[in-house]
């Protein structure tokens, strides 16, 4: 699964938001793949999930 889905985003604005140092979680950028820690991703979901 990836981390756009986890966050209930389509790809294209995953990507966008990655190019432009807005996606909620930290990115790493290898060459032209972009991975996402699955630690910060995990800890944002845990916010979102506690504000409701």
């Amino acid at each position: 699964m990836t981390a756009a889905r986890m966050l209930g985003i389509g790809r294209t604005e995953a990507y966008e938001l990655a190019r432009d140092g807005e996606f909620p979680c930290h990115i790493i950028r290898i060459g032209e793949l972009y991975r996402v820690s699955t630690a910060d991703l995990l800890r944002v979901l845990r916010a979102t999930t506690d504000d409701r």
